[in-house]
């Protein structure tokens, strides 16, 4: 089959999946409904492996940075400066968590190191695939990542919205 009949078709089953998750609800419904589209796609084996053009992946890395970025603004900011201190917590406590999964997994399951220790990063599956690609392992990392951005697109609105109910949170809108 042709490589851009194949893409259109992986784009056209992200989109058909990714739109009906539109409907339901669930908050990043259509990220994660267009990953479940094109990850069940790519999984019958029905469609050749996606050959994406050259520079694909950038464009659409720097499509999605582009619209992260239109959403810090002043208030972002201003709201930053409270924010540093957990941020920075946040963030090396994240980055210790990942290295000692990682270490754990390569030890105790066997996943090679390289592997476990990127799977575990925190960080985006595509960024982290990109550099599990530069290593030699891209598809693996990106195997682990995909499982972790759907169970947590999953759960984590659930577990808000319960604790919402629960009182022991407030949600703004």
């Amino acid at each position: 089959m042709n490589s851009l009949v194949t893409l259109l078709l992986y784009i056209l089953g992200g989109a058909a999946l990714g739109s009906l998750m539109l409907v339901t609800g669930i908050p990043a419904g259509p990220l994660l409904g267009s990953i479940l589209g094109a990850g069940l796609l790519s999984i019958s084996g029905q469609l050749e492996i996606a050959n994406w053009p050259l520079g694909t992946k950038t464009v659409l890395g720097i499509g999605i940075g582009t619209v992260i970025g239109t959403g810090i603004n002043r208030e972002t900011l201003g709201e930053l400066q409270s924010l540093w201190k957990p941020a920075l917590v946040i963030t090396f406590t994240l980055l210790i968590a990942g290295i000692l999964v990682g270490l754990l997994i390569s030890r105790f399951l066997g996943v090679e190191k390289i592997v476990a220790l990127l799977g575990a990063a925190p960080g985006g599956t595509i960024g982290m695939s990109l550099v599990g690609a530069e290593f030699g392992v891209g598809a693996a990392v990106a195997a682990l990542h995909a499982v972790r951005l759907i169970t947590v697109l999953f759960l984590i609105p659930t577990i808000v919205k319960f604790l919402a109910q629960e009182g022991s949170i407030a949600i703004n809108k």
